[in-house]
């Protein structure tokens, strides 16, 4: 059964400067790191690239399109379907992940919203 985890953590990575788009080089910053059973979700910008910068949950920004994409897309294995769904999943469950502690989505869960749409 796949679980997906997010939770914010201290990271050094390579992070573009919030509206500069000028690269900052590595630095460390807070960031919200999802894995699915224990390993890094890949984030497939190469589908959609919502949010080059990052995952994000919550209300706003293109971070939670990211997320959502990622997660549709690793549990369907259908990156059409992932796609179409991606801005009505980022409604119903993503922005509704809180963005102040750790959360977890498990294989029913998206099977249930799944079945509704």
């Amino acid at each position: 059964m796949k679980i997906y985890t997010g939770k914010r953590m201290r990271v050094t990575d390579p992070f573009l400067g919030v509206g500069t788009g000028q690269h900052d080089g590595w630095v460390e910053h807070t960031a919200l790191v999802v894995t699915v059973n224990g390993q890094p979700l890949d984030p497939r910008l190469d589908l959609a690239n919502k949010s080059p910068t990052g995952f994000e949950c919550g209300y706003g920004g293109s971070g939670p399109h990211q997320l959502a994409l990622a997660i549709l897309a690793d549990f369907l294995h259908d990156d059409a379907k992932a796609l179409s769904l991606m801005h009505e999943f980022t409604v119903d469950v993503i922005a509704r992940l809180p963005r102040d502690r750790e959360w977890q989505l498990s294989e029913t869960q998206l099977t249930q919203w799944l079945q509704g749409h």
